[in-house]
């Protein structure tokens, strides 16, 4: 490992106004020593350029930049740490390194506090995408939440045919918005997941071509029977289903959609994404069978609750999906109580959301979408793919299904007019009828 080491120099010199959040005067600050290692496999006669650190206070959202080499010092509080230098390789390529520490507490201090970052080159997978995730549900008319039409879209970025076979989908257990110790961490190493839902198949059972969606559905049924202001599922790919111990709360089985292979879920009833969107959500390629995963990747932990009351240790268990097996995820939150990401950051970077404040009644009817980098000559569109979600999605966009079926935008009833390849990009007249194709529809 080669290591790029950030030198501290004394207070005084840090005092001169280093960074965004310059700082003066007699003010405690915090003092950061940061090292940067490097991938194993990156080649050594590679060219890396000096490197740009960004802290992020997470609770005041100010932002302070500075240069590899640079004496950091920033006020006391909780960070979110970004680090990126441009690679030119041997063979003249140049790419990028990335490295991210997220929810750092740094305290004042006059010793400095030392973080090691591990750099990542972009995972650029050979796999399927996730296009978009509605956890938000539509409304009655009467104003009530209505349950059960939220989905996630799959997509295939690539220019050959992929197989959906195998792709697991799955939950976080941990939310974006309450934060804890949990011990052991396994952060680096794997994702604390709930709920796991696998597309059935030998391995070429259901290919994905090309500029295609594949569409997950909770519940796979014409859900404007029940609700006008909802929409069809119907025609859904597959849907995750649950047998429910619970008579009151029963599960719905589609007669025309085929069920995912249930792995786990955590709940007696049934499962449905959370419709604040305080969780993470991905899929994975996972290489053994669900007994030995079931049997082996447990993961036991124990954190504190603290509250007025006293200190509350807890012990539970859930389970980790190994980082190596994500092939892609997209953490949710909303700004008035985002606390960290549940999923390391060679995985996901960043964040999006549908509303901007907890229980926003704006978020109704609303996805996100993952953003269009570009239209193909053949009118299908590349979707943008940095592993980062803050960038990588449009938040708060009319749910696509909604578009393509032209339903219900609000409680109102009021029609959706609109079409559009992420939430903003417009679907062009000549292009309509294979996105539409694309989307079965």
């Amino acid at each position: 490992m080669k290591h790029i080491l950030l030198a501290v120099l004394p207070l005084l010199a840090l005092l001169c106004g280093c960074g965004d959040d310059s700082l003066s005067g007699a003010v405690d600050v915090a003092r950061v020593n940061i090292q940067i290692e490097r991938p194993s496999d990156l080649d050594s006669d590679a060219d890396v350029t000096r490197g740009n650190l960004s802290f992020r206070n997470v609770s005041s959202g100010l932002t302070s930049q500075w240069l590899e080499g640079d004496d950091i010092s920033v006020m006391p509080g909780l960070y979110d740490i970004d680090y990126s230098a441009e690679v030119r390789l041997p063979s003249g390529t140049v790419t990028q390194l990335k490295a991210a520490r997220r929810s750092v507490v740094l305290p004042a201090s006059s010793t400095p506090v030392n973080i090691v970052m591990q750099a990542y080159n972009n995972r650029i997978a050979d796999d399927l995408v996730i296009a978009e995730v509605f956890f938000s549900g539509t409304l009655q008319s009467s104003g009530n939440q209505y349950y059960g039409d939220d989905y996630v879209k799959l997509y295939n970025n690539t220019d050959h045919v992929l197989y959906a076979d195998g792709i697991t989908l799955w939950e976080s257990k941990f939310t974006t918005v309450d934060k804890y110790n949990y011990t052991p961490d396994i952060l680096p190493e794997a994702v604390t997941v709930q709920a796991l839902y696998t597309v059935p198949g030998s391995g070429t059972d259901h290919p994905v071509l090309p500029g295609e969606y594949f569409l997950l559905a909770d519940t796979g049924i014409d859900h404007r029977t029940i609700n006008p202001n909802s929409f069809d599922l119907s025609e859904a790919d597959f849907e995750w289903y649950d047998v429910s111990t619970k008579p009151n709360n029963l599960d719905i089985d589609s007669p025309t959609v085929p069920n995912l292979d249930k792995w786990y879920c955590y709940t007696l009833s049934f499962f449905v994404l959370h419709n604040r969107g305080f969780r993470a959500y991905g899929i994975s390629r996972i290489p053994v069978d669900r007994d030995t995963y079931l049997r082996d990747y447990l993961y036991t932990y124990n954190y504190d609750i603290i509250t007025e009351a006293g200190v509350f240790p807890m012990e539970t268990s859930a389970f980790r999906m190994p980082n190596e097996w994500v092939v892609d995820a997209v953490c949710c939150s909303v700004a008035s109580r985002y606390a960290w990401n549940v999923v390391d950051a060679s995985i996901d970077t960043g964040w999006t959301h549908c509303g901007t404040i907890d229980k926003d009644k704006t978020r109704y009817f609303h996805s996100v979408r993952r953003k269009v980098l570009y239209i193909n000559d053949n009118g299908t569109p590349v979707l943008k793919d940095t592993n980062d979600s803050s960038a990588d999605f449009n938040p708060d966009c009319i749910a696509s299904e909604i578009e393509l079926q032209a339903t219900a935008a609000d409680a109102n009833g009021t029609p959706c007019t609109t079409l559009t390849f992420d939430g903003i990009t417009p679907v062009t007249p000549d292009a309509e009828a294979a996105y539409r194709q694309a989307n079965h529809r």
